[in-house]
């Protein structure tokens, strides 16, 4: 099909463009970025975000279809969320962890609400990284063993010992081997590792790889397994029918805490409020950030089972955080829970999955030789891109970028669409609230920029 380049927005006003090219200029004379060759970088200013949009330096209109780091679930400016933290501030802006807030307690309490019964207690962070810190920590003191079980393709976190227990190649330059850390090789039928021909297979093999891992490091020294329940940043691989349920089992036979991390699918984004939720798990601790509040404030955290509760009745817990359930942060994560809640996004991040998304990845995918495959729930999809469908060789190789890729994206942006991408996929994550129109209009655009990864596909 054909889409024609997005034009600057007139409502944009000359003095936002400057604000924009001046907030440039201070970034790279000043800031610091993440994941960067700082001297390569090139990043994008955002002078204005709302609803399922953001505008760029240039006044340019685009299509969020990343939500940010895959945590803006309701959109940028959700009026409810703003005034909330307003209001907030205006009363208590900031105040010790050890003192009560009501915005915490309230918190606290919605977010076990959402949970099942056993998981009654909730420790805030600041963001994922610290909640995956904190959640093997409470794992090791409670079982008294020091081994940390994490598959390969994940991603944990940037801290020491969450980049550590990350599987993906970000950690390679930080990895010390000092965290007692072990890697597994996870179920990914797509790209599988165990030769499977069926989903069947894939679990079945996944699972007894598991298993023996357990056994040759000795399950008396392993504290607990940590499992993406839908893996984010490493692809977006729905785990096949039966395998995370056996995950479960092989932990409890061996004594063995179940983590799960929903820091970037928790809170709607697979079309449950928690991803484990799809398979009826009842881990032993669960952590969360992103879509807790939509990134409006930075918040994360733990929910905590009853039995590691009772560890530390009558022990201190040893660590804190100076901003644990930051009173701004809280607000925003009762107001964001509420407007979930009322205005029905995580039913309709089901239904966009079902209805538009999901059958939307399946006809492009049908269309583009380039995709490889198409995966996801909810609001929650990937396209895998490759040069040849048969030996399945990535458009850009795994942990890295390539011109190929570089260029699908700049088609994206080109044509309004803000896309999350990783090595060769393209990643559907636009808020849970947003309009049919807006995400038909979403893949049409994707539907134009794969042509560009059809240029590049060299199979039969």
């Amino acid at each position: 099909m054909s889409t024609e380049y997005v034009e600057a927005d007139p409502t944009i006003t000359p003095e936002q463009i400057e604000q924009g090219q001046q907030a440039y200029r201070l970034d790279r004379e000043h800031v610091f970025h993440s994941w960067a060759a700082q001297a390569q970088l090139d990043p994008m200013t955002v002078i204005k975000a709302e609803g399922s949009y953001v505008w760029d330096g240039q006044g340019h209109k685009l299509l969020d279809f990343s939500s940010q780091m895959v945590n803006t679930n309701i959109g940028h400016s959700h009026p409810a969320v703003v005034a909330a933290i307003q209001q907030q501030a205006a009363r208590i802006a900031t105040i010790a962890p050890a003192h009560v807030n009501d915005a915490r307690s309230e918190a606290a309490r919605l977010i076990s609400d959402l949970v099942p019964d056993h998981l009654n207690h909730v420790f805030f962070t600041n963001a994922g990284a610290e909640a995956v810190e904190h959640a093997t920590r409470m794992a090791r003191l409670h079982t008294g063993r020091p081994k940390i079980l994490s598959a390969y393709r994940s991603y944990h976190g940037g801290t020491e010992r969450a980049i550590n227990i990350t599987g993906d190649t970000r950690r390679f330059p930080v990895d010390t081997a000092s965290q007692s850390v072990v890697h597994f090789m996870p179920a990914y039928f797509y790209r599988s590792l165990f030769g499977s021909t069926t989903l069947e297979e894939e679990t079945h093999r996944a699972l007894d790889h598991l298993e023996q891992t357990i056994i040759f490091e000795g399950p008396d020294t392993i504290s607990c397994i940590i499992l993406e329940t839908v893996p984010g940043t490493a692809g977006i691989y729905v785990p096949p029918p039966g395998y995370m349920a056996g995950v479960q089992r092989l932990a409890r036979r061996y004594g063995i805490m179940f983590i799960t991390d929903e820091v970037m699918v928790g809170f709607g984004r697979t079309g449950a409020w928690f991803g484990f939720q799809h398979w009826g798990l009842t881990p032993d601790l669960v952590t969360f950030a992103k879509g807790v509040n939509s990134g409006y404030v930075p918040l994360g955290g733990v929910i905590i089972s009853d039995e590691i509760y009772t560890s530390f009745a009558d022990r201190p817990y040893p660590g804190g955080l100076t901003y644990s359930g930051h009173p701004l942060a809280c607000a925003a994560a009762v107001a964001c829970i509420r407007a979930m809640d009322e205005e029905g996004m995580v039913t309709n991040a089901d239904r966009l999955g079902r209805e538009i998304l999901g059958p939307g990845v399946v006809e492009l995918a049908e269309k583009h030789p380039s995709v490889g495959d198409a995966r996801g729930l909810g609001a929650f999809w990937a396209l895998e891109l490759v040069t040849n469908r048969e030996t399945k060789e990535p458009l850009a190789p795994y942990g890295g970028s390539s011109p190929a890729m570089n260029a699908v994206v700049a088609e994206c942006k080109k044509l309004g669409l803000l896309p999350f991408s990783n090595a060769n996929r393209i990643h559907l994550a636009p808020p849970l609230n947003i309009s049919d129109a807006d995400a038909r209009r979403g893949l049409e655009i994707l539907d134009s920029a794969l042509d560009v990864a059809d240029s590049y596909y060299e199979g039969a």
